[in-house]
């Protein structure tokens, strides 16, 4: 039994809590909310995220101080725009502790990746140090015990496992890597493809269309990924084709819901406020954005989100000029695998 402090309310945070607590560890759910904290202790449910009981052993704090006061683990995730904000908060509070974090994103402008910035906050902590958790992953189910399996990655393979045994049960199966770019990236950018699903999906244009979109959004994912180091083969797996998957085709997902709303026809602002929740696919699509002219990486798809998103422009008219570019053969592009190749060799 440990005491492991999580860090953000939220569904997901909500999700790993329970796992956790069924794991047998004491679980500190920190809030930045008072009002979140009070009804998780009183009912026992935080019903904005998720309709279930919580388990007794999980208690809510507001100070996180007290949240991690003697945690042996810290579970972090927050969306990525509070991140350096709630890093600074828990910067004293860090010393030898398990440090895990479950957020996917990247910060805009200065396109850093989550680890990257909470090392950055956070400067005794090194970047070997850091473990990510991602995967195919929608938090309604693992709330529910439904069968899941993600991976955590960490340069120090030791700090992983010690992850994937903190996490580790019979509905949640945990594996490993030391791919941490890869793993970062997967989990961030399929976001941006979510969204484009929910587009298509909202303009009516059917199945075929969100088959080509995936598959041509895993071949931009992979592209980025391997010109920034990522191991190309960490995309097709869990974090990469999975991940792309789940958050692609379910209406559990926020993005492909909000991407379904833009769809049609509502402006982004209006999805967003009706959402209630952050929708990290599209803080995503400015950075992947910035990260392709940065590093000279074709990426159509998500320019054509970003015009949509940040440009106002109409999202059928993007499509039909992705569909009307030239021709060509479809792995003539694909130099990513290229290097897939290289490494099954």
């Amino acid at each position: 039994m440990k005491n492991v402090a999580v860090l953000g309310a939220g569904s997901w945070g909500t999700a790993l809590s329970i796992v956790l607590a069924d794991n047998g560890h004491n679980v500190r759910l920190w809030s930045y909310r008072k009002e979140q904290v009070d009804e998780i202790n009183v009912t026992r449910q935080n019903k904005r995220y998720l309709d279930v009981v919580l388990p007794d052993s999980i208690r809510a704090y507001h100070d996180i101080e007290e949240a991690v006061a003697g945690a042996e683990a810290i579970v972090i995730v927050v969306p990525s725009k509070a991140m350096r904000e709630v890093m600074r908060k828990l910067a004293p509070f860090v010393s030898d502790q398990l440090v895990v974090h479950a957020s996917k994103g990247i910060e805009p402008d200065s396109l850093k990746r989550i680890s990257e910035v909470i090392g950055e906050e956070i400067e005794q902590l090194g970047p070997k140090e850091i473990v990510v958790l991602s995967g195919p992953s929608h938090a309604e189910e693992v709330a529910l015990r439904s069968p899941t399996t993600v991976t955590v990655a960490c340069e120090k393979l030791e700090k992983a496992e010690l992850a994937q045994n903190l996490f580790m049960n019979d509905y949640f199966r945990v594996y490993t890597s030391t791919d941490v770019i890869g793993v970062e990236l997967g989990g961030a950018l399929k976001n941006i493809i979510a969204l484009g699903a929910g587009i298509s999906d909202g303009l009516g244009f059917g199945d075929n269309a969100k088959a080509a979109l995936i598959t041509r959004g895993l071949a931009e994912i992979t592209r980025l990924g391997a010109a920034m180091g990522a191991n190309p083969l960490t995309f097709l797996g869990l974090c990469g084709v999975g991940d792309l998957i789940v958050t692609s085709t379910s209406k559990h997902s926020r993005n492909w819901r909000a991407g379904y709303a833009l769809g049609k026809g509502k402006e982004l602002e209006e999805v967003l406020k009706e959402m209630g929740m952050v929708v990290e696919g599209v803080r995503t699509t400015k950075a992947a954005y910035q990260l392709s002219q940065k590093h000279g990486v074709e990426m159509p798809i998500t320019e054509g989100l970003y015009r949509v998103l940040f440009n106002g422009e109409d999202p059928k008219q993007v499509v039909e000029e992705l569909m009307s570019r030239r021709k060509r053969e479809e792995l003539d592009d694909l130099s990513e695998f290229q290097t897939i190749n290289k490494h099954l060799s």
